[in-house]
């Protein structure tokens, strides 16, 4: 049945967005003469590398930066990137990839192989499952940019303040997921575009429902400021990015 709807909402969306990845790709192409796409690569399910497709929203070769995470203050973001980023645009490119069965609709996020290489024994249960394109933290962390915008270093705040609740959100899918649950996470995925506090408040109602704790449930409502946290399966919180540290 997740299948069956992946395939049937990719190719809906996929049409229906064409005349307007279009119009993106060429704004991209025109402001320096590169591919308007970005691809990089990905672990997705049991560990396996893929290729992700995005429209390109920094500058050409930006990756080359050594940076993996983005905050809204990136001087690689490009002025049309930004566009694209305000609106989520460059996610639209990767309904190929559900289409052809190397992503899902809904599913925990794919990680660059540094970040997965970080991951705890626990963390690891997150490549049971095909990544997706949205799942309960992309809604919470929508403004992940915003969050890192005055980080001196984006990717080590990143694995302190975002990864560890973006994990146990994760994992309290992978251990609920069903199509019913899929359903609710795209529309509280489009309500959150609609009403961003309305939707969190509901997604908290879901988190508990599935057995989440209240600490979590707390940080879904993105009330209070995010702090330090060590990820699920440790009790040390990351204080670098190298795996030998």
């Amino acid at each position: 049945m997740k299948r069956l709807m992946d395939i049937l909402l990719a190719l809906i969306g996929l049409l229906l967005s064409a005349p307007v990845v279009l119009v993106f790709m060429l704004l991209v192409w025109r402001q320096d003469g590169h591919s308007p796409f970005y691809r990089g690569e990905r672990i997705g399910l049991q560990g396996r590398v893929f290729r992700m497709t995005k429209l390109r929203t920094m500058i050409h070769n930006a990756h080359q930066s050594g940076v993996d995470s983005t905050s809204t203050s990136d001087r690689r973001i490009t002025p049309v990137g930004e566009r694209i980023r305000r609106f989520k645009l460059d996610e639209l490119t990767q309904l190929w990839h559900v289409l052809i069965g190397e992503m899902s609709l809904v599913g925990p996020r794919p990680n660059v192989a540094a970040d997965v290489a970080l991951y705890t024994n626990r963390e690891r249960d997150l490549l049971s499952v095909l990544p997706g394109i949205t799942d309960l933290a992309s809604i919470v962390f929508a403004d992940e940019g915003d969050i890192l915008r005055h980080s001196q270093d984006p990717d080590l705040d990143y694995n302190r303040l975002i990864r560890p609740w973006k994990s146990r959100l994760g994992l309290l899918y992978v251990q609920n997921r069903s199509t019913w649950l899929d359903i609710q996470i795209i529309w509280l995925t489009i309500r959150a575009l609609i009403n961003r506090p309305s939707a969190l408040n509901r997604l908290a109602r879901c988190v508990r429902r599935l057995g989440g704790s209240e600490s979590l449930c707390q940080v879904v409502c993105r009330v209070d400021p995010l702090t330090p946290h060590p990820p699920p399966g440790s009790d040390v919180i990351v204080t670098s990015r190298r795996i030998n540290d």
